[in-house]
């Protein structure tokens, strides 16, 4: 029989690590020989288990900036025979075509089906990439060159958008406005359309990027 392909999981989430593995495992080719909640437990556990792939998270403390980046690039650099293959929460362009840069061979979003996720891991074992359809399109678009200019967002936008990035709800920020909940919501959804992203936290990430707060 083919010798199953042995896996690492980093994620600074003990919960989702344990959820992962309890999926992984029920398939008959996979199986979890560490894990590593953070870059020096990482290094630790890839030394001693050399494992086929090892799935990354980008950021792995709740106070710094997708360390996974570097570790990504340490890793891949010491044990090239390794896949590694990025499991996250954040989709950006610029942080994807950064991941592959850093010597990942595929990028999942955290919301992607189990068997997506399966398909992703035996196609970097295998020696191939791996992305799922939204990170593939953002690497099409980085190496197309035909990215289109985003929307420019209004003043009102800015100031919405500031206030989310302090973590305000609708509401809140509908008081220090002086605008109503459901005005608020309407310019939150009019900034991520804008900034073509689904989540809150990924407007607020993806402005930062740009500049915009």
């Amino acid at each position: 029989m083919t010798p199953p392909i042995r896996l690492v999981l980093v994620d600074d989430h003990a919960i989702l690590r344990q959820g992962l593995r309890s999926v992984l495992e029920r398939e008959h080719d996979l199986v979890v020989v560490g894990e590593a909640s953070s870059e020096a437990e990482a290094d630790a556990v890839v030394r001693a288990t050399r494992p086929d792939i090892v799935l990354l998270d980008l950021k792995l403390s709740a106070g710094s900036e997708f360390e996974g980046l570097s570790l990504c690039t340490r890793l891949s650099e010491t044990y090239p025979d390794t896949g590694f293959l990025v499991l996250t929460t954040f989709l950006d362009d610029d942080l994807v075509v950064r991941a592959v840069h850093a010597g990942a061979r595929g990028y999942v979003v955290k919301d992607v089906d189990t068997t997506e996720l399966v398909r992703a891991i035996r196609g970097v074992s295998s020696g191939g990439s791996a992305f799922d359809s939204r990170s593939a399109a953002a690497v099409v678009r980085s190496l197309s060159g035909r990215n289109e200019p985003r929307q420019q967002l209004t003043d009102r936008e800015v100031e919405v958008l500031r206030l989310l990035a302090a973590g305000l709800s609708n509401s809140k920020i509908g008081e220090k406005l002086y605008i109503s909940a459901t005005t608020a919501k309407f310019h939150v959804s009019n900034i991520m359309r804008k900034l073509e992203v689904s989540r809150r936290a990924e407007a607020v990430y993806a402005a930062s990027k740009r500049g915009l707060i």
